[in-house]
C-alpha cells in the first residue's frame, strides 16, 4: 500500500478512531528497535573463527590458467 493510499484511508476516519490509529503506530515503534532509531554497539571480534582462509589461497586455481592468459 503506498503512502498516498493508506494517507486517504486514515483521513476518512472519524477522529476517535485516528486516535486509535496514533496509538498502534507508537506502541509498533516501540516494539521495533530499528523504527525508532536504536542501534546495538558493534563489538569487535564476534565473528572470529568463523571465516577460515585456506593455505592454498594465493595458488592458482586448477582450470584456470588458460583464461588468465
Amino acid at each position: 500500500m503506498t503512502d498516498l493510499k493508506l494517507y486517504t484511508k486514515l483521513s476518512k476516519l472519524p477522529v476517535q478512531q485516528k486516535a486509535q490509529v496514533v496509538n498502534f503506530i507508537e506502541d509498533l515503534e516501540k516494539k521495533s528497535p530499528s523504527a525508532s532509531g536504536y542501534k546495538t554497539k558493534r563489538l569487535p571480534g564476534k565473528a572470529k573463527g568463523l571465516i577460515v582462509m585456506k593455505d592454498n589461497f594465493d595458488d592458482d586455481i586448477e582450470g584456470f590458467n588458460a583464461y588468465a592468459k
